[in-house]
């Protein structure tokens, strides 16, 4: 437990508290940023649940990740990129799975170009370097992501599909998404 009031501490200081396990500094973090973040996301998305969603998924892998956070930049930046990362990554994956009309697509990108055309060179850039990234991957293991984050198939489907076992599914997609990280790590840092 720390002595220290939370709410006194800068952004960098409760990441250094977060690293070693404190849910309070973590705590502290989320009521800080969680409604800002909340906004900017379903200002893009325009539905709550999605919006919700994505942050949530942020503050989880920043739970997950505590340990070996490393932010080279403002908590706030971190932050915002990591949202704005994942909304682009939730309207692409709308695209390709719900299979949106010409119509409705158009929409969304009329919607996307509107709020900046730098936000959607950005979207076009981080594209880009995911399909460079997974391009790369070894050809099993770059089948398997494709089938579970393109295609949406379970572990399970996949196994079958392959005539491989669900571990193995499952190390396949931990390696992919290692690899990912580290191929867009330096992209982020740059924002």
């Amino acid at each position: 437990m720390i002595d220290v009031k939370l709410n006194m501490l800068s952004d960098d200081e409760l990441i250094q508290i977060l690293k070693s396990g404190e849910e309070q500094a973590f705590t502290e973090l989320y009521n800080r940023y969680w409604k800002k973040l909340f906004t900017a996301a379903a200002n893009k998305l325009h539905h709550l649940e999605e919006a919700e969603d994505i942050v949530q998924q942020v503050f989880v892998s920043i739970w997950n990740r505590r340990e070996e956070l490393e932010i080279h930049s403002s908590v706030s930046s971190y932050l915002a990129v990591a949202v704005k990362y994942r909304v682009l990554k939730h309207l692409n994956s709308r695209f390709k799975h719900k299979h949106f009309s010409d119509i409705a697509a158009e929409e969304v990108i009329t919607e996307l170009a509107d709020d900046s055309t730098q936000e959607w060179l950005e979207y076009n850039e981080v594209n880009r370097r995911l399909q460079q990234v997974v391009d790369a991957l070894p050809e099993k293991c770059r089948l398997v992501y494709e089938m579970s984050r393109i295609e949406g198939r379970s572990h399970k489907e996949i196994a079958a599909t392959m005539d491989l076992s669900e571990k193995t599914i499952e190390w396949y997609i931990t390696k992919a998404l290692k690899s990912i990280r580290t191929g867009l790590k330096i992209f982020f840092l740059t924002l």
